[in-house]
């Protein structure tokens, strides 16, 4: 009787709790839901940035807007290097045994020394109280120290936090592992939104300096608790007199197999298609549509609860077989009809038509960033994970950077000619230009001839 009740439980929670079934044998449910911290932590950090930091800098530190860009735009100087982060945890070899562990906590380590130096960097370059002393450059130089160094450390947890998952996750279960893992990063997002916002309404220089601090301890313990007895040491990683293998070989190596560089085209095109307009979603709500402040507050619930559908759908259907880059495809295609909706809720004076819009923008988004990084992990050599996946974020972040400060660009200069209207419609049409190439760079690596079905096909044999 009672073993027929931890059935039934176990049925229900694989049936009706999200990504319940991406655990396995090898990798239990509570040991992947620990180790899918660290994208908490990486989530935290990049709402501080982006969202919390831009708005208390311009807002109650009086920092130029220009400056504020600047800073912002800093992290992604490392995003590049992701690459060359995920070749180095494939061939490290430590004392210890360890692979991929030493290069995550020295991520963790550089995250939480830029935000902890943080928020006196600011504090010195708004002048603010005793700071006003310093010369205006030092407060300068160490903000930018300190968003470099948050940036770099937490693009190298993330990648090899990624690549540690695909060692420890069975093939069959790694769509529903990505699933998961891109789950927490969003929940991640939303909750420290959510607390960074009611710590700071109420603001002032020391409780700037405590929130920021918080979330350089809290860092620290998320990625350590999700760390802690998640790889294997081995013999086989210990120093050895053996050189390690050339990065640009290896990398020329990689590019030349199995359509890697239509499949980084493809993954770059469609990460500037759905993230030039994040700067310009509320913007337009707000100028154009006349939202008020919390009406536009909801888009971004809107954008992020498509993407959790999309994640949800791709999980399950990648689990049954489908081509993880024919769904990247159809997410593309779904965001055409996405971007018409938002460009047609201006002239029908119809908010509805624009939630809607936001809405399934946030489900192609999920469709296609599960797709690739999904293709991305099917179709990284053994030993060569860390530096595919590596590509895969380097291309994705770099991407999103460039397209966001494109499409700010960009509107300002279509406006001068056509209007505020017209600024953000060529914006949003130019996104629905890149799906269409997104679409076209996708089609040749879909179909029965691709490399992730031919993986597909010797799996089942």
């Amino acid at each position: 009787m009672r073993q027929e009740m931890l059935r039934s439980w176990s049925r229900f929670g694989t049936k009706f709790l999200p990504f319940a079934d991406a655990a396995s044998e090898s990798l239990p449910l509570s040991r992947l839901l620990r180790l899918s911290l660290f994208q908490i932590s990486v989530g935290m950090a990049l709402v501080l940035m982006i969202g919390t930091l831009t708005r208390v800098m311009i807002v109650e530190l009086h920092v130029s807007a220009t400056l504020v860009g600047l800073m912002i735009s800093l992290p992604l100087v490392f995003a590049p290097l992701r690459a060359l982060i995920g070749f180095r945890s494939d061939h490290h070899r430590s004392a210890l045994g360890w692979r991929r562990v030493p290069y995550i906590w020295m991520g963790t380590m550089v995250q939480f020394g830029g935000l902890s130096i943080m928020p006196f960097a600011l504090l010195v370059l708004s002048g603010m109280g005793h700071a006003s002393h310093a010369p205006g450059w030092v407060g300068q130089v160490a903000a930018a120290v300190a968003f470099l160094l948050v940036g770099a450390g937490l693009h190298t947890t993330q990648t090899v936090g990624l690549a540690l998952a695909t060692d420890l996750a069975p093939p069959e279960s790694r769509p529903k592992v990505v699933g998961l893992m891109y789950v927490m990063l969003l929940l991640g997002m939303m909750g420290s939104a959510v607390l960074f916002g009611l710590a700071l309404a109420e603001f002032s220089p020391g409780q700037l300096i405590r929130v920021i601090q918080a979330a350089a301890v809290l860092t620290l313990v998320l990625n350590t608790i999700a760390l802690w007895k998640q790889e294997s040491r081995s013999r086989l990683n210990r120093p050895t007199e053996q050189s390690a293998p050339d990065f640009r070989a290896t990398w020329q190596l990689y590019l030349s197999g199995e359509q890697a560089t239509r499949r980084l085209l493809a993954i770059g095109l469609g990460t500037m298609a759905f993230t030039m307009e994040d700067v310009l979603l509320e913007p337009y709500g707000g100028e154009i549509l006349r939202l008020t402040v919390g009406e536009t507050t909801l888009l971004t619930a809107a954008l992020a609860i498509g993407g959790l559908l999309g994640f949800a759908l791709a999980s399950r259907v990648l689990s049954r077989g489908m081509d993880p880059l024919r769904l990247a495809g159809l997410g593309a295609l779904a965001g055409l009809p996405a971007f018409a909706m938002v460009i047609l809720a201006a002239p029908t004076g119809m908010p509805m038509l624009f939630g809607l819009g936001t809405l399934l923008i946030g489900f192609g988004a999920g469709l296609f960033g599960h797709g690739t990084l999904t293709a991305t992990m099917n179709l990284a050599p053994k030993t060569h994970s860390g530096l595919a996946l590596g590509a895969w974020g380097a291309v994705q972040a770099t991407g999103a950077g460039v397209a966001i400060a494109l499409g700010g660009i960009l509107r300002d200069l279509a406006a001068l000619y056509g209007g505020a209207t017209f600024g953000y419609t060529f914006v949003y049409a130019l996104e629905m230009v890149l799906l269409v190439l997104t679409i076209i760079a996708i089609r040749p690596l879909v179909g029965p001839n691709s490399p992730d079905a031919e993986l597909s096909n010797n799996k089942r044999v």
